[in-house]
């Protein structure tokens, strides 16, 4: 009935997508089964075979969730490739595509009170950066920035309607028990975080 079955229960991210990289690399299955046992894994597998041509439906059972994957009539005609995630604003090519990495909740050490109103000033100044801004990565404690009840919700928000890609780790998510609390941004895995730091002409690590 399928022509690839996908088992990635246990693996971690991004091995789930990186598996579906390579079999449609491979191969050009019709119809894929995949199992994950995590929420990051399948909006990330979900988004992946969307991009390249797969209408996917999903169903959940004890500790896991099937996803069923038929591909359309024009896909997958491109090579197996990481999707670009929600468009950021568009790059013409002049200045720098700049990259800015999240990885706590707080700027900078010594006093989190502070640290909390520096974040946020952070924020609210980055849009000076103009159309150079690109996309924002958020990893480790910065996922909280991302979550219900953030002290920066707003701030990030208001960048995401501007047109910056916001990209949250789905496996920091999952470790802080956050993954039903994230409010903005999308779900992400480490081979987008990779691919969009080979992208960046700048990368700003906070």
């Amino acid at each position: 009935m399928y022509d690839a079955i996908v088992d990635c229960r246990g693996l971690p991210c991004p091995q789930p997508v990186i598996r579906l990289k390579r079999l449609l690399e491979e191969s050009s299955p019709v119809f894929i089964l995949v199992t994950v046992d995590n929420e990051p894994a399948l909006e990330n597998v979900c988004r992946f075979l969307a991009f390249h041509g797969y209408a996917t439906e999903h169903a959940a059972e004890p500790g896991a969730w099937r996803v069923k994957a038929l591909r359309g009539a024009d896909g997958p005609a491109r090579p197996a490739a990481v999707p670009e995630p929600r468009p950021a604003r568009a790059f013409d090519g002049e200045g720098a595509r700049t990259l800015v990495m999240l990885i706590a909740p707080v700027f900078g050490s010594g006093d989190d009170t502070l640290g909390t109103k520096l974040m946020r000033n952070f924020l609210a100044t980055l849009p000076e950066l103009g159309d150079d801004l690109w996309r924002m990565v958020l990893l480790n404690g910065g996922v909280r920035l991302a979550a219900k009840g953030s002290p920066v919700l707003e701030e990030l928000k208001a960048l995401e309607s501007s047109g910056v890609s916001i990209l949250v780790c789905g496996a920091c998510l999952e470790f802080f028990g956050l993954t039903a609390e994230k409010a903005v941004g999308e779900t992400t895995n480490m081979l987008d975080i990779v691919t969009s730091m080979q992208l960046a002409d700048k990368v700003i690590r906070i």
